[in-house]
């Protein structure tokens, strides 16, 4: 297996590139690719920040030279503390990908187990993510759990 890697900047648009595999994946999702030019500047900034709390793991596609096979991207925010999570430190994992043709190799779950590893450093004790039907086995097989509460969601 290829080795998981921390993403660079001169990985941006490839970045890109899987997370519109991801998105063109979701039932009714908008697959326009218009705003790619207009994300680049930012992401290879955030890819810059190697102190950041935006990380990205990928893994370098074994048959494409210069293409990514996967991507999982994360953040930690911060929540106001609590007793099970007094730092207030929270992971959210997004953006996980990985090309058709590159798929059921366990890309995904080392590229998550890195950003995993990474939260870890950062002191973060509860990861928190959306999945797919699909994802979902790998997930749980993780340790994650579903949670009753409801997720609301307002576009400003």
């Amino acid at each position: 297996m290829s080795p998981v890697r921390r993403a660079e900047p001169a990985d941006a648009g490839e970045v890109l590139r899987l997370r519109q595999v991801m998105i063109d994946s979701m039932a009714g999702a908008d697959t326009s690719t218009d705003w790619h030019t207009r994300s680049l500047p930012a992401l290879r900034a955030r890819l810059a920040e190697p102190d950041g709390d935006f990380a990205a793991f990928v893994v370098d596609h074994p048959e494409r030279p210069g293409a990514l096979a996967t991507l999982v991207a994360g953040t930690v925010d911060y929540r106001i503390g609590r007793a099970r999570n007094p730092l207030g430190a929270v992971g959210y994992v997004f953006s996980v990908a990985t090309d058709p043709d590159a798929r059921r190799r366990g890309y995904a779950r080392a590229c998550v187990d890195a950003l995993l590893e990474w939260f870890r450093e950062r002191g973060v004790d509860r990861v928190q993510l959306t999945t797919s039907a699909e994802g979902a086995p790998l997930y749980s097989s993780l340790g994650f759990r579903p949670k009753p509460d409801p997720l609301l969601e307002l576009w400003l």
